[in-house]
């Protein structure tokens, strides 16, 4: 039972790099299949936590591992899709360029202030990823997206811009901090609340 989280984790690679080929050699019936794949990598990233809080299993570093792998997980994904609509990324190239450039600067942040990868796993990151789920579908089956993605590319910039505030934040590295109103707390030296479904 105590390898099932990392099992789940690790699953996330192998779904990104099944997708990627399924995208590069055009299957047919790629966006279902894209699709369904995509699900089971969203819901393996929503119970790997659960179940390791459950088992009281949770630790840095299977926090610190499924925030790298998250992200390799969608980077995976978002290549898949470039190469089947190539047209959308260059049209809505210079917003992601900012997106990208917001999300690795939290990561250098973390780096440079803490020697560590972020993973605070924030409410609003969680919402994010809902948010972008939905966008890549959209790409996935109409090689478009227009309103889903102005709202993805607004909320990940706010959020983005919040995990910033976080790190610049908080005096120690600090796995699973909700929000900003959290990290302050946590500045002062206050315990914070922690849901054990979610960030226990």
């Amino acid at each position: 039972m105590k390898h099932i989280p990392i099992a789940l984790i690790y699953s996330r690679l192998l779904i990104g790099f099944i997708i990627i080929l399924l995208s590069f050699f055009h299957v047919n019936h790629y966006s279902f299949l894209a699709i369904t794949l995509l699900s089971i990598g969203l819901l393996t990233d929503v119970f790997d936590g659960i179940i390791a809080r459950k088992l009281n299993i949770s630790s840095e570093k299977l926090r610190r591992l499924d925030s790298s792998i998250d992200q390799v997980f969608f980077i995976s994904v978002a290549v898949a899709t470039y190469i089947q609509c190539p047209d959308f990324f260059k049209i809505n190239l210079v917003k992601l360029i900012v997106l990208g450039a917001f999300e690795a600067s939290t990561y250098v942040l973390s780096y440079i202030k803490f020697k560590k990868e972020i993973a605070t796993h924030s409410i609003g990151a969680k919402i994010w990823t809902l948010v972008l789920f939905s966008t890549l579908v959209e790409i996935m089956v109409h090689c478009e997206s227009v309103v889903l993605f102005e709202l993805c590319f607004w909320i990940g910039l706010a959020t983005r811009l919040e995990i910033l505030a976080i790190v610049f934040t908080l005096k120690k590295w600090t796995n699973d901090v909700p929000t900003i109103y959290h990290a302050v707390k946590l500045r002062q030296g206050k315990e914070i609340k922690r849901n054990k479904l979610f960030n226990g």
